[in-house]
């Protein structure tokens, strides 16, 4: 089988920078004891969040299940030049998911796209076991391995040859997350639960990252990628139960190697 390197769609919570930040209090009463207890223990609260980003992530999927995030079809109209099959090219396209969550982004493609292949990690093995018992799950589709790509060697798991993106010029890397100046960072600051420049910490542990633009597309310059599309996408959401409208924000990018 011939392999097309195709994709790996990014993840915040690999996105391990190195935030000076001493002390924070935030206003959420059910957060406040266990970031005061985090501060005891580690002067610099990002180094905490990160440690321990598996059992906090972990935790959330063990409470949430499936039920949290939505599938994600948009992506087929975002992207879908990127996973539709070249009618001329008996070559297999095979996308890579950097935290892949519970599948919300594997299911909705392979049944969009019959040929293409999805190898899928993340750093929470309930995670992992969610996408393994999915009533879609085939092992000739998806490979779904627990990985945490900041520390572990990605290449014991895969074949190096088929989605290493960074070596191979034929391979892109796709993203879609959140924007700065979306609904939830305005609520995350509003409670200074703010970690450092755009990064924030949630009541449960978890954290998110808001990217800008040009932040983005300097990071990927620096690593050896080309910016081929970047654009941040946003959606007025009114909630009538709770009478507000939410303003969110996300940024949709697509990079290439240079070499």
């Amino acid at each position: 089988m011939t392999v097309v390197p195709l994709a790996i769609a990014v993840d915040p919570r690999y996105c391990r920078r190195r935030h000076q930040f001493s002390l924070f209090i935030s206003h959420d009463p059910w957060f406040r004891p266990m970031a005061i207890q985090a501060a005891r223990k580690y002067p610099n609260l990002a180094e905490y969040y990160q440690k321990n980003a598996t059992k906090f992530w972990d935790n959330f999927y063990k409470r949430h299940k499936n039920k949290f995030f939505k599938d994600r079809h948009y992506l087929e109209k975002d992207w879908g030049q990127y996973f539709s099959d070249d009618a001329n090219s008996a070559n297999v396209k095979v996308l890579l998911e950097v935290g892949c969550g519970a599948g919300n982004t594997i299911f909705p493609l392979i049944a969009a796209y019959p040929e293409l292949y999805v190898q899928a990690c993340d750093i929470s093995p309930h995670a992992i076991a969610l996408v393994k018992s999915h009533a879609e799950f085939k092992e000739d589709r998806v490979n779904a391995f627990l990985c945490d790509v900041t520390v572990d060697n990605l290449l014991e798991r895969i074949n190096p040859s088929s989605v290493d993106v960074i070596t191979l010029p034929d391979g892109y890397v796709l993203l879609r997350d959140y924007a700065i100046g979306d609904f939830a960072q305005v609520k995350l600051e509003n409670k200074n639960q703010m970690i450092s420049e755009g990064f924030y910490v949630r009541g449960d542990g978890t954290c998110s990252f808001y990217f800008s633009e040009d932040f983005l597309s300097t990071l990927f310059f620096q690593a050896g990628f080309n910016t081929v599309d970047i654009s941040t996408y946003c959606k007025q959401i009114k909630n009538s139960h709770k009478n507000i409208t939410m303003d969110r924000r996300w940024v949709r990018a697509v990079f290439k190697n240079l070499e």
